[in-house]
Protein backbone atom coordinates (compact mmCIF):
# COMPACT_ATOMS: atom_id res chain seq x y z
CA UNK A 1 0.00 0.00 0.00
CA UNK A 2 1.14 3.67 -0.75
CA UNK A 3 1.20 5.52 2.22
CA UNK A 4 -0.39 8.93 1.78
CA UNK A 5 2.06 11.92 1.51
CA UNK A 6 2.17 15.04 4.12
CA UNK A 7 -0.61 17.84 2.65
CA UNK A 8 -0.64 21.33 3.56
CA UNK A 9 -3.29 24.17 2.87
CA UNK A 10 -1.81 26.89 0.28
CA UNK A 11 -4.42 30.50 0.06
CA UNK A 12 -3.94 31.21 -3.23
CA UNK A 13 -4.51 34.85 -2.74
CA UNK A 14 -1.12 35.48 -0.07
CA UNK A 15 0.73 32.38 -0.20
CA UNK A 16 -0.39 32.12 3.40
CA UNK A 17 -0.25 27.90 4.36
CA UNK A 18 -2.04 26.22 7.46
CA UNK A 19 -2.21 22.63 8.85
CA UNK A 20 -6.08 22.34 7.99
CA UNK A 21 -8.27 23.78 5.57
CA UNK A 22 -10.48 26.49 6.51
CA UNK A 23 -12.91 28.37 5.17
CA UNK A 24 -10.87 31.66 5.46
CA UNK A 25 -7.55 32.48 5.11
CA UNK A 26 -6.58 33.81 8.40
CA UNK A 27 -3.80 35.82 7.32
CA UNK A 28 -5.51 37.77 4.41
CA UNK A 29 -8.74 37.28 5.06
CA UNK A 30 -9.92 36.13 1.84
CA UNK A 31 -12.67 33.14 2.04
CA UNK A 32 -12.48 29.72 0.03
CA UNK A 33 -8.65 30.14 -1.35
CA UNK A 34 -6.97 27.28 0.28
CA UNK A 35 -5.94 24.62 -1.81
CA UNK A 36 -4.00 21.42 -1.07
CA UNK A 37 -0.47 20.66 -1.74
CA UNK A 38 1.31 17.60 -1.22
CA UNK A 39 4.64 18.51 1.24
CA UNK A 40 7.45 15.75 -0.12
CA UNK A 41 10.07 15.58 1.91
CA UNK A 42 14.00 15.81 0.14
CA UNK A 43 14.72 11.95 1.28
CA UNK A 44 11.25 10.71 -0.30
CA UNK A 45 12.15 13.07 -3.12
CA UNK A 46 15.45 11.92 -3.59
CA UNK A 47 14.21 8.32 -3.18
CA UNK A 48 11.58 8.27 -5.77
CA UNK A 49 13.90 10.16 -8.44
CA UNK A 50 16.00 6.56 -9.37
CA UNK A 51 13.12 4.74 -9.33
CA UNK A 52 11.12 7.12 -11.63
CA UNK A 53 14.47 7.46 -13.83
CA UNK A 54 14.53 3.73 -13.72
CA UNK A 55 11.17 3.03 -14.82
CA UNK A 56 10.28 5.89 -17.61
CA UNK A 57 13.77 6.82 -18.97
CA UNK A 58 16.55 4.58 -17.80
CA UNK A 59 19.61 5.52 -16.40
CA UNK A 60 19.89 9.37 -16.29
CA UNK A 61 22.72 11.09 -15.69
CA UNK A 62 23.11 13.87 -12.38
CA UNK A 63 22.31 17.43 -13.70
CA UNK A 64 25.48 19.69 -13.54
CA UNK A 65 25.84 23.24 -14.43
CA UNK A 66 27.08 23.63 -18.09
CA UNK A 67 27.94 26.88 -20.07
CA UNK A 68 24.90 27.76 -22.43
CA UNK A 69 27.51 28.40 -25.30
CA UNK A 70 28.47 24.82 -25.37
CA UNK A 71 25.12 23.13 -25.14
CA UNK A 72 24.39 21.35 -28.19
CA UNK A 73 21.18 22.22 -30.25
CA UNK A 74 19.27 19.60 -31.13
CA UNK A 75 16.57 20.11 -34.43
CA UNK A 76 13.78 20.08 -33.58
CA UNK A 77 11.52 17.28 -34.87
CA UNK A 78 7.97 17.41 -35.71
CA UNK A 79 5.48 15.40 -37.08
CA UNK A 80 2.50 16.17 -38.63
CA UNK A 81 -0.71 15.58 -37.25
CA UNK A 82 -2.00 15.21 -40.87
CA UNK A 83 -4.58 18.37 -40.19
CA UNK A 84 -2.80 21.07 -41.62
CA UNK A 85 -4.61 24.33 -39.66
CA UNK A 86 -3.64 21.94 -36.76
CA UNK A 87 0.16 21.79 -37.66
CA UNK A 88 0.00 26.05 -38.17
CA UNK A 89 -1.68 26.56 -34.43
CA UNK A 90 1.20 24.50 -33.11
CA UNK A 91 3.99 25.75 -34.89
CA UNK A 92 4.57 23.61 -38.02
CA UNK A 93 3.38 20.10 -36.10
CA UNK A 94 4.02 18.07 -32.84
CA UNK A 95 7.22 18.18 -31.00
CA UNK A 96 8.40 15.37 -29.35
CA UNK A 97 7.31 15.55 -25.51
CA UNK A 98 5.42 19.33 -26.03
CA UNK A 99 2.53 19.53 -23.55
CA UNK A 100 -0.30 21.03 -25.01
CA UNK A 101 -3.73 22.42 -23.24
CA UNK A 102 -6.45 22.34 -25.40
CA UNK A 103 -9.28 24.05 -23.63
CA UNK A 104 -12.84 25.63 -24.74
CA UNK A 105 -16.83 25.26 -24.31
CA UNK A 106 -18.53 22.10 -23.66
CA UNK A 107 -19.22 20.61 -27.56
CA UNK A 108 -17.14 22.86 -29.35
CA UNK A 109 -15.24 19.75 -30.52
CA UNK A 110 -11.85 19.74 -28.18
CA UNK A 111 -12.29 16.00 -28.31
CA UNK A 112 -13.12 15.40 -31.70
CA UNK A 113 -10.09 17.03 -33.44
CA UNK A 114 -7.84 15.51 -31.19
CA UNK A 115 -9.43 11.88 -31.94
CA UNK A 116 -9.15 12.77 -35.52
CA UNK A 117 -5.21 13.60 -34.70
CA UNK A 118 -4.51 10.77 -32.68
CA UNK A 119 -5.96 8.75 -35.48
CA UNK A 120 -4.09 10.78 -37.97
CA UNK A 121 -0.87 10.39 -36.37
CA UNK A 122 -0.92 6.54 -35.46
CA UNK A 123 1.28 5.26 -37.77
CA UNK A 124 4.26 7.70 -37.00
CA UNK A 125 3.11 8.28 -32.81
CA UNK A 126 1.56 4.99 -31.55
CA UNK A 127 -1.33 6.75 -29.25
CA UNK A 128 -2.89 6.52 -25.83
CA UNK A 129 -6.09 7.95 -25.70
CA UNK A 130 -7.56 8.52 -22.13
CA UNK A 131 -10.75 9.22 -21.51
CA UNK A 132 -12.35 9.67 -18.01
CA UNK A 133 -15.78 11.21 -18.91
CA UNK A 134 -17.18 8.97 -21.89
CA UNK A 135 -17.06 5.09 -21.99
CA UNK A 136 -14.64 3.46 -24.75
CA UNK A 137 -17.61 2.63 -26.73
CA UNK A 138 -18.58 6.00 -26.94
CA UNK A 139 -15.11 6.73 -28.20
CA UNK A 140 -14.88 3.80 -30.18
CA UNK A 141 -18.49 5.33 -31.72
CA UNK A 142 -17.45 8.52 -32.17
CA UNK A 143 -14.51 7.29 -34.43
CA UNK A 144 -16.49 5.00 -36.65
CA UNK A 145 -19.07 7.53 -37.13
CA UNK A 146 -16.26 9.70 -38.56
CA UNK A 147 -14.63 7.21 -40.96
CA UNK A 148 -11.55 7.15 -38.73
CA UNK A 149 -8.46 4.66 -38.91
CA UNK A 150 -8.55 3.61 -35.50
CA UNK A 151 -6.31 0.82 -35.72
CA UNK A 152 -2.64 2.06 -33.49
CA UNK A 153 -5.43 3.90 -31.27
CA UNK A 154 -5.08 2.27 -27.89
CA UNK A 155 -7.93 3.46 -25.24
CA UNK A 156 -7.89 3.77 -21.71
CA UNK A 157 -10.84 4.44 -19.53
CA UNK A 158 -9.14 5.90 -16.61
CA UNK A 159 -8.57 8.88 -13.81
CA UNK A 160 -6.09 7.34 -11.75
CA UNK A 161 -2.91 9.23 -13.05
CA UNK A 162 -0.72 6.48 -10.97
CA UNK A 163 -2.64 3.71 -12.98
CA UNK A 164 -2.39 6.10 -16.53
CA UNK A 165 1.36 6.08 -16.21
CA UNK A 166 1.49 2.74 -14.77
CA UNK A 167 -0.19 1.57 -17.97
CA UNK A 168 1.59 4.03 -20.29
CA UNK A 169 5.14 2.41 -19.09
CA UNK A 170 3.87 -1.01 -20.01
CA UNK A 171 2.47 0.12 -23.28
CA UNK A 172 5.17 3.06 -24.40
CA UNK A 173 2.87 5.13 -26.17
CA UNK A 174 4.55 8.28 -28.19
CA UNK A 175 1.37 10.43 -27.83
CA UNK A 176 -1.22 10.92 -25.01
CA UNK A 177 -4.58 12.49 -24.52
CA UNK A 178 -6.09 13.04 -21.65
CA UNK A 179 -9.79 13.54 -22.18
CA UNK A 180 -10.38 15.99 -19.55
CA UNK A 181 -7.62 16.83 -16.76
CA UNK A 182 -10.20 17.96 -14.27
CA UNK A 183 -11.25 14.33 -13.99
CA UNK A 184 -8.00 13.39 -13.32
CA UNK A 185 -6.98 12.61 -9.72
CA UNK A 186 -3.86 11.48 -7.47
CA UNK A 187 -3.90 8.30 -4.73
CA UNK A 188 -1.77 11.12 -2.78
CA UNK A 189 -4.33 13.63 -2.02
CA UNK A 190 -7.47 13.47 -0.52
CA UNK A 191 -9.21 16.18 -2.36
CA UNK A 192 -11.97 15.69 -4.59
CA UNK A 193 -11.13 15.36 -8.66
CA UNK A 194 -11.74 18.46 -10.09
CA UNK A 195 -10.18 20.46 -6.96
CA UNK A 196 -7.31 23.00 -7.46
CA UNK A 197 -4.67 20.44 -5.69
CA UNK A 198 -6.08 17.59 -7.66
CA UNK A 199 -5.91 19.62 -11.34
CA UNK A 200 -2.36 21.07 -10.79
CA UNK A 201 -0.61 17.76 -9.36
CA UNK A 202 -2.31 14.89 -11.75
CA UNK A 203 -0.75 17.88 -14.52
CA UNK A 204 2.40 17.48 -13.01
CA UNK A 205 2.86 14.45 -13.34
CA UNK A 206 1.55 13.66 -16.29
CA UNK A 207 4.50 17.07 -17.88
CA UNK A 208 7.39 15.53 -15.77
CA UNK A 209 6.12 11.97 -17.35
CA UNK A 210 6.21 13.40 -20.89
CA UNK A 211 9.96 15.37 -20.40
CA UNK A 212 11.38 12.32 -19.22
CA UNK A 213 10.51 9.57 -21.78
CA UNK A 214 9.68 12.58 -25.03
CA UNK A 215 6.32 11.44 -25.20
CA UNK A 216 3.67 13.93 -26.16
CA UNK A 217 0.98 14.92 -24.09
CA UNK A 218 -2.54 16.47 -24.82
CA UNK A 219 -4.77 17.55 -22.27
CA UNK A 220 -7.96 18.55 -22.52
CA UNK A 221 -9.07 21.85 -20.14
CA UNK A 222 -13.01 22.68 -19.18
CA UNK A 223 -13.37 26.21 -19.55
CA UNK A 224 -15.08 28.62 -16.57
CA UNK A 225 -18.06 31.21 -17.05
CA UNK A 226 -15.57 33.87 -17.60
CA UNK A 227 -14.11 32.09 -20.87
CA UNK A 228 -10.78 30.69 -18.77
CA UNK A 229 -9.78 27.40 -18.20
CA UNK A 230 -10.92 25.97 -14.99
CA UNK A 231 -8.35 24.92 -11.99
CA UNK A 232 -5.09 27.00 -11.18
CA UNK A 233 -3.25 29.10 -13.19
CA UNK A 234 -0.24 27.52 -12.88
CA UNK A 235 -1.43 25.07 -15.21
CA UNK A 236 -1.06 27.13 -18.17
CA UNK A 237 2.48 28.07 -16.90
CA UNK A 238 3.17 24.30 -16.68
CA UNK A 239 2.50 23.12 -20.14
CA UNK A 240 4.28 24.31 -23.38
CA UNK A 241 1.39 25.22 -25.32
CA UNK A 242 -1.94 26.81 -24.33
CA UNK A 243 -4.94 26.43 -27.28
CA UNK A 244 -8.21 27.60 -27.49
CA UNK A 245 -11.10 26.41 -29.38
CA UNK A 246 -13.60 29.68 -29.83
CA UNK A 247 -17.07 29.59 -32.09
CA UNK A 248 -20.37 30.43 -31.97
CA UNK A 249 -22.77 28.02 -30.75
CA UNK A 250 -24.75 28.44 -34.23
CA UNK A 251 -22.20 28.60 -36.25
CA UNK A 252 -20.19 25.52 -38.26
CA UNK A 253 -17.34 27.39 -37.91
CA UNK A 254 -14.85 26.75 -35.23
CA UNK A 255 -11.32 28.55 -34.61
CA UNK A 256 -8.29 27.51 -32.94
CA UNK A 257 -6.01 30.09 -31.46
CA UNK A 258 -2.64 29.71 -29.64
CA UNK A 259 -2.36 31.60 -26.68
CA UNK A 260 1.19 29.89 -25.47
CA UNK A 261 3.28 28.26 -27.59
CA UNK A 262 6.71 27.64 -27.02
CA UNK A 263 7.64 25.96 -30.59
CA UNK A 264 6.13 28.45 -32.61
CA UNK A 265 3.97 31.73 -32.91
CA UNK A 266 1.50 32.89 -30.33
CA UNK A 267 -1.76 34.04 -31.69
CA UNK A 268 -1.90 31.63 -34.97
CA UNK A 269 -4.93 30.79 -35.95
CA UNK A 270 -6.37 27.85 -37.15
CA UNK A 271 -9.98 27.86 -38.84
CA UNK A 272 -12.65 24.73 -39.08
CA UNK A 273 -15.88 23.53 -40.09
CA UNK A 274 -17.61 21.11 -38.47
CA UNK A 275 -19.67 18.86 -40.59
CA UNK A 276 -20.84 15.24 -40.28
CA UNK A 277 -17.22 13.69 -40.57
CA UNK A 278 -16.06 15.85 -37.92
CA UNK A 279 -14.01 19.18 -38.12
CA UNK A 280 -12.60 19.80 -41.62
CA UNK A 281 -9.59 22.22 -42.29
CA UNK A 282 -10.62 25.81 -43.87
CA UNK A 283 -7.12 26.85 -45.75
CA UNK A 284 -8.49 30.19 -46.97
CA UNK A 285 -10.07 31.55 -44.16
CA UNK A 286 -10.71 34.90 -45.53
CA UNK A 287 -13.41 34.03 -47.77
CA UNK A 288 -15.30 33.06 -44.65
CA UNK A 289 -15.41 36.22 -43.10
CA UNK A 290 -16.59 38.58 -45.82
CA UNK A 291 -20.26 38.88 -46.76
CA UNK A 292 -19.45 39.07 -50.34
CA UNK A 293 -21.95 40.92 -52.75
CA UNK A 294 -22.07 44.75 -52.78
CA UNK A 295 -20.49 46.95 -49.55
CA UNK A 296 -23.85 48.15 -47.68
CA UNK A 297 -23.05 51.23 -45.34
CA UNK A 298 -21.49 51.08 -42.13
CA UNK A 299 -19.08 48.34 -43.20
CA UNK A 300 -15.44 48.44 -43.79
CA UNK A 301 -12.92 45.49 -44.91
CA UNK A 302 -9.41 45.70 -43.17
CA UNK A 303 -6.19 43.58 -43.22
CA UNK A 304 -5.79 41.62 -40.05
CA UNK A 305 -2.78 39.51 -38.51
CA UNK A 306 -3.38 36.49 -36.86
CA UNK A 307 0.26 35.27 -36.08
CA UNK A 308 1.84 34.59 -39.40
CA UNK A 309 -1.24 34.56 -41.25
CA UNK A 310 -3.00 37.58 -43.21
CA UNK A 311 -6.81 37.71 -43.12
CA UNK A 312 -9.44 39.58 -44.38
CA UNK A 313 -11.94 40.71 -41.82
CA UNK A 314 -14.89 43.06 -42.34
CA UNK A 315 -15.86 45.44 -39.94
CA UNK A 316 -19.40 47.00 -39.18
CA UNK A 317 -20.58 49.48 -37.57
CA UNK A 318 -24.32 51.16 -36.62
CA UNK A 319 -24.85 54.57 -35.50
CA UNK A 320 -28.03 55.84 -34.51
CA UNK A 321 -29.38 58.52 -32.30
CA UNK A 322 -29.41 57.58 -28.79
CA UNK A 323 -32.97 58.16 -26.34
CA UNK A 324 -30.16 58.29 -23.42
CA UNK A 325 -28.65 61.24 -21.24
CA UNK A 326 -25.50 58.48 -21.62
CA UNK A 327 -25.24 57.06 -25.40
CA UNK A 328 -23.54 53.50 -25.20
CA UNK A 329 -20.77 52.26 -27.06
CA UNK A 330 -20.72 48.35 -28.01
CA UNK A 331 -17.90 46.77 -29.13
CA UNK A 332 -17.91 42.67 -30.19
CA UNK A 333 -14.44 41.71 -31.47
CA UNK A 334 -12.41 44.39 -30.28
CA UNK A 335 -11.73 46.34 -27.01
CA UNK A 336 -14.83 48.59 -26.21
CA UNK A 337 -12.33 51.17 -24.10
CA UNK A 338 -10.58 51.58 -27.36
CA UNK A 339 -13.63 52.34 -29.23
CA UNK A 340 -14.54 54.79 -26.95
CA UNK A 341 -11.00 56.66 -27.37
CA UNK A 342 -11.31 56.32 -31.36
CA UNK A 343 -14.68 58.10 -31.34
CA UNK A 344 -13.20 61.07 -29.09
CA UNK A 345 -10.04 60.93 -32.41
CA UNK A 346 -12.68 61.35 -34.65
CA UNK A 347 -14.87 64.58 -33.48
CA UNK A 348 -11.39 66.38 -31.86
CA UNK A 349 -9.12 65.57 -35.51
CA UNK A 350 -12.26 64.80 -37.71
CA UNK A 351 -14.75 67.14 -37.09
CA UNK A 352 -17.55 63.90 -36.33
CA UNK A 353 -19.07 64.56 -33.21
CA UNK A 354 -20.88 61.02 -32.15
CA UNK A 355 -21.66 61.90 -28.12
CA UNK A 356 -25.32 62.08 -29.04
CA UNK A 357 -25.44 58.55 -31.09
CA UNK A 358 -25.16 55.15 -30.01
CA UNK A 359 -22.36 53.63 -31.49
CA UNK A 360 -22.19 49.95 -32.23
CA UNK A 361 -19.33 48.02 -33.91
CA UNK A 362 -19.28 44.08 -34.37
CA UNK A 363 -15.80 41.98 -36.29
CA UNK A 364 -17.75 39.76 -38.61
CA UNK A 365 -17.48 36.00 -38.03
CA UNK A 366 -16.19 36.05 -34.41
CA UNK A 367 -13.05 37.07 -34.85
CA UNK A 368 -11.23 39.00 -31.56
CA UNK A 369 -9.01 41.80 -33.37
CA UNK A 370 -6.18 42.68 -30.57
CA UNK A 371 -4.28 44.60 -32.58
CA UNK A 372 -4.16 48.78 -33.42
CA UNK A 373 -4.52 48.05 -37.29
CA UNK A 374 -8.02 48.20 -36.88
CA UNK A 375 -8.31 51.74 -35.59
CA UNK A 376 -9.15 53.12 -39.08
CA UNK A 377 -11.10 50.79 -40.58
CA UNK A 378 -13.27 50.95 -37.19
CA UNK A 379 -13.24 54.67 -37.73
CA UNK A 380 -14.20 54.44 -41.67
CA UNK A 381 -17.14 51.88 -41.07
CA UNK A 382 -18.47 54.66 -37.88
CA UNK A 383 -18.37 57.44 -40.93
CA UNK A 384 -20.06 54.83 -42.98
CA UNK A 385 -22.79 54.43 -41.31
CA UNK A 386 -23.53 57.97 -39.89
CA UNK A 387 -23.50 59.19 -43.07
CA UNK A 388 -25.73 56.20 -44.53
CA UNK A 389 -23.43 56.01 -47.54
CA UNK A 390 -21.26 53.00 -48.32
CA UNK A 391 -17.84 52.78 -48.89
CA UNK A 392 -16.35 52.10 -52.51
CA UNK A 393 -16.72 48.87 -53.93
CA UNK A 394 -13.60 46.78 -53.17
CA UNK A 395 -11.88 48.76 -50.46
CA UNK A 396 -9.89 47.53 -48.05
CA UNK A 397 -7.77 50.02 -45.18
CA UNK A 398 -5.53 48.87 -41.94
CA UNK A 399 -3.85 51.51 -39.80
CA UNK A 400 -3.46 52.65 -36.41
CA UNK A 401 -4.94 56.32 -35.37
CA UNK A 402 -2.68 58.36 -32.96
CA UNK A 403 -4.43 60.89 -30.25
CA UNK A 404 -3.13 63.10 -32.31
CA UNK A 405 -5.18 62.09 -35.53
CA UNK A 406 -1.73 60.81 -36.99
CA UNK A 407 -2.35 57.68 -39.16
CA UNK A 408 0.35 55.64 -37.59
CA UNK A 409 1.77 52.21 -39.73
CA UNK A 410 1.56 49.16 -38.73
CA UNK A 411 3.75 46.17 -39.21
CA UNK A 412 3.99 43.63 -42.34
CA UNK A 413 2.40 45.94 -44.12
CA UNK A 414 3.55 44.89 -47.45
CA UNK A 415 2.00 41.27 -46.88
CA UNK A 416 -1.63 42.25 -46.03
CA UNK A 417 -1.52 44.49 -49.46
CA UNK A 418 -0.39 41.21 -50.84
CA UNK A 419 -3.78 39.68 -49.54
CA UNK A 420 -6.06 41.80 -50.02
CA UNK A 421 -4.79 42.04 -54.09
CA UNK A 422 -5.06 38.33 -54.37
CA UNK A 423 -8.65 38.50 -53.08
CA UNK A 424 -9.64 41.24 -55.90
CA UNK A 425 -9.65 44.46 -54.47
CA UNK A 426 -9.27 47.25 -56.10
CA UNK A 427 -8.33 50.03 -53.92
CA UNK A 428 -6.62 50.33 -50.08
CA UNK A 429 -6.25 53.05 -47.58
CA UNK A 430 -3.30 52.44 -45.63
CA UNK A 431 -0.14 54.96 -43.51
CA UNK A 432 1.96 56.55 -45.59
CA UNK A 433 5.05 54.68 -44.23
CA UNK A 434 2.87 51.25 -45.25
CA UNK A 435 2.65 52.15 -49.04
CA UNK A 436 4.71 50.14 -51.67
CA UNK A 437 8.22 51.86 -52.06
CA UNK A 438 8.69 49.41 -54.92
CA UNK A 439 5.71 50.21 -56.95
CA UNK A 440 2.22 49.29 -56.49
CA UNK A 441 0.13 45.38 -56.69
CA UNK A 442 -1.23 45.16 -59.89
CA UNK A 443 -5.25 46.08 -60.06
CA UNK A 444 -4.70 47.63 -56.51
CA UNK A 445 -4.69 51.11 -56.15
CA UNK A 446 -3.13 52.18 -52.66
CA UNK A 447 -3.89 55.52 -51.17
CA UNK A 448 -1.53 56.60 -48.27
CA UNK A 449 -2.63 59.19 -45.82
CA UNK A 450 -1.12 60.88 -42.94
CA UNK A 451 -3.74 62.26 -41.01
CA UNK A 452 -7.34 61.15 -40.38
CA UNK A 453 -8.59 64.29 -42.06
CA UNK A 454 -6.63 62.88 -45.15
CA UNK A 455 -8.26 59.05 -44.63
CA UNK A 456 -11.86 60.75 -44.33
CA UNK A 457 -11.17 62.74 -47.72
CA UNK A 458 -10.26 59.10 -49.28
CA UNK A 459 -12.97 57.33 -48.52
CA UNK A 460 -15.09 59.90 -49.99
Amino acid sequence: MMAKARTAYVCNECGADFSKWQGQCGACGAWDTLSEIVLETAASAKAAAPARRGGWAGKAEAPKVTPLAGVRQADEVRVTTGIGEFDRVLGGGLVEGAVVLVGGDPGIGKSTLLLQAVASMSAALPGLYVTGEESLAQVAGRGHRLGLPLDGVNALAETCVEHILGHAVKLRPRLIVADSVQTLWTETLTAAPGSVSQVRESAARLVRYAKETGTAVFLVGHVTKEGGIAGPRVLEHMVDAVLYFEGDSGSRFRVLRAFKNRFGAVNELGVFAMGDKGLKEVPNPSAIFLSGGSRQPGSCVMVTREGTRPLLVEVQALVDSSPLSNPRRVAVGMEQNRLAMLLAVLHRHGGIATGDQDVFVNVVGGIRVQETAADLPVLLSVLSSLQDRPLADKTIAFGEVGLSGEIRPVPNGEERLKEAATHGFARAIVPKANAPKSGAYKGLEVVAVERLADAIDAAG
